[in-house]
């Protein structure tokens, strides 16, 4: 059966050398006689004086590296939320209004939409006194949403259709 495989697998099947002679060691290791272990008394002039060695460093492990990041982060963000506290005046605040009665507050707009845009949809309901568009502080892009503030209160509470105050497409 074998003389009708290939040679690369008959190659698989051939003997491989016989092993090497060598001659057996004189003594067995643990027949061989040792001078025993030494003892390192005689390196112990080379060690440091302990009293001269400094105190171990402390290494900071990453959850404590993590956690003290966490919280000097968390110092700043309060130090820098005070002293915005501090500096804020919410009676000299120009994008807020006078009168919380008179505001309309219309979300879900189009962020392709703009103020005169939204001045012509809304002044059919009646005089408009001011209109604040929300921006995006860093990037200075519309959040899709503004407060409307009108002249009279009694032209807020007009009947404001649906479908304009919730569409996406002003």
């Amino acid at each position: 059966m074998t003389q009708y495989l290939p040679p690369n697998l008959l190659a698989l099947f051939a003997p491989r050398d016989p092993i090497p002679y060598l001659p057996p060691v004189d003594k067995l290791t643990w027949e061989k006689r040792t001078d025993g272990y030494s003892g390192v008394s005689y390196l112990m002039s080379r060690f440091e004086d302990p009293k001269d060695t400094p105190p171990p460093t402390r290494v900071e492990t990453r959850e404590e590296r993590l956690e003290r990041k966490r919280r000097e982060k968390a110092e700043q963000m309060q130090y820098k939320l005070e002293q915005e506290i501090a500096l804020w005046d919410p009676h000299n605040n120009e994008a807020g209004t006078a009168d919380p009665y008179k505001s309309l507050f219309v979300s879900r707009i189009n962020y392709d939409t703009s103020e005169s845009k939204l001045r012509r949809e809304f002044e059919i309901y009646g005089p408009i006194k001011k209109i604040v568009m929300i921006h995006n502080v860093k990037t200075g892009k519309p959040r899709g949403y503004a407060f409307i503030e009108y002249e009279h209160e009694r032209d807020m509470h007009s009947d404001l259709p649906c479908w304009l105050v919730c569409s996406r497409d002003l």
